[in-house]
């Protein structure tokens, strides 16, 4: 019997390469509700081919449009509250969440309270909200199934291991196209650059995230909750070839890592037909290709992003919040030019300095913390 799987941010990089996996294999899966943004034109293309009942726009305009082209079949769902609609549907049994930035918090909370397993691409949920979501998918006993190509080779890691067994978790990370440049050379970067990442194709916002190490900073807060190790036992190392995606220290000194190409697809189509595993479209790894692997450790005085992360985490409760919405709109005002790439974590900097938390925070304490977060970076971006 297929699945009914929703696809929340279905015209982004990770949406489209999740229904690459589900084209591959249609037996397994229908597409019961896309999600996007406001890529009507995707969008569209995506319907016509995977047939989902519903569909949404975070753009009302975008949304409107949609209507006029008269769908059939096609319920179209708009407001602030549709992707929470969505997820709740009763033909729905997964939902994938590859939106972008805090969005993806209620609607997550929505498909774990309404009982659904979720494969999550959005890391920004448990950085913002880690407790809230942690514990109801515990009270609601559902999987939440890592989709981010570090998280995803943990979990694959740990496998079989028990949990006394884990002794550290060890992150990855390209190291982005500025890992040699000097900080007077990381003053000068432009949009352009900072969004030619190496070695991932992803949407602007992750890859300047991956530019500055916030990415892998909040892949830090991410897998504190998802494997439940305190942050002095989560290390990042760089590792500029992108093959060795993650790594498990265990209590005895053994180490465990997980090698690919850098495709998405595969822990996308990990996390879709977990515990199986299956043939899959992506390239076969050559290690003798590969010819070699480097390790070094991040520079925390040029890339102070990472710092942030380990020091908002460090103090918990709605720090990583504010640490969070801080940087989406940071990073929106450098891909507008309104300020200078090491601007960003000088202004992340001044947004945790100045919030005061709330250490054991609940829903209403996370948004709010998330509301005022945005307010104070805007209005300094605007000064």
């Amino acid at each position: 019997m297929s699945l009914g799987i929703v696809i929340l941010g279905s015209t982004g990089s990770i949406g489209t390469q999740a229904l690459d996996v589900i084209r591959s294999m249609p037996e397994r899966f229908r597409v019961v509700g896309l999600a996007a943004g406001s890529n009507v034109g995707l969008l569209e293309k995506q319907i016509e081919e995977f047939r989902p009942k519903a569909a949404s726009l975070a753009s009302i305009e975008a949304a409107h449009k949609l209507q006029e082209r008269n769908l059939p079949g096609l319920e179209i769902l708009t407001g602030p509250n549709a992707m929470e609609e969505m997820v709740e549907r009763e033909d729905v049994d997964l939902v994938l969440n590859a939106v972008v930035g805090a969005a993806g918090i209620l609607p997550t909370l929505a498909a774990i309270r309404a009982g659904k397993d979720v494969a999550l691409a959005n890391k920004e949920t448990l950085v913002a909200a880690g407790n809230v979501v942690m514990e109801a998918v515990k009270e609601h006993n559902v999987r939440l199934l890592p989709v981010d190509s570090e998280h995803s080779a943990i979990f694959q890691c740990l496998q079989g291991v028990g949990d006394r067994d884990l002794h550290k978790v060890i992150l990855t990370a390209s190291g982005g196209p500025f890992r040699e440049s000097t900080k007077e050379e990381l003053e000068r970067v432009t949009v352009g650059e900072a969004l030619a990442h190496p070695t991932w194709n992803m949407g602007g916002k992750i890859t300047i995230d991956s530019a500055t190490l916030m990415n892998k900073g909040l892949e830090v807060i991410e897998a504190h909750w998802l494997f439940q190790v305190p942050p002095e036992r989560i290390e990042v190392v760089i590792h500029p070839q992108s093959i060795v995606h993650s790594l498990v220290e265990l209590s005895d000194g053994s180490v465990i890592a997980q090698l690919g190409v850098a495709d998405m697809r595969l822990p996308i189509q990990y996390a879709l037909t977990y515990p199986e595993r299956l043939n899959s479209p992506a390239e076969r790894l050559s290690l003798i290709e590969v010819g070699r692997l480097d390790f070094e450790a991040p520079d925390v005085e040029r890339f102070p992003c990472l710092r942030l992360a380990y020091e908002a985490l460090a103090v918990g409760g709605t720090f990583p919040t504010v640490l969070n919405a801080a940087n989406e709109v940071a990073v929106q005002a450098f891909m507008q030019g309104r300020i200078g790439f090491t601007d960003i974590p000088r202004l992340i900097e001044s947004a945790l300095e100045q919030h005061r938390g709330v250490i054991k925070p609940d829903l209403e304490d996370i948004l709010e913390a998330d509301r005022e977060g945005r307010e104070y970076l805007i209005k300094l971006v605007n000064s």
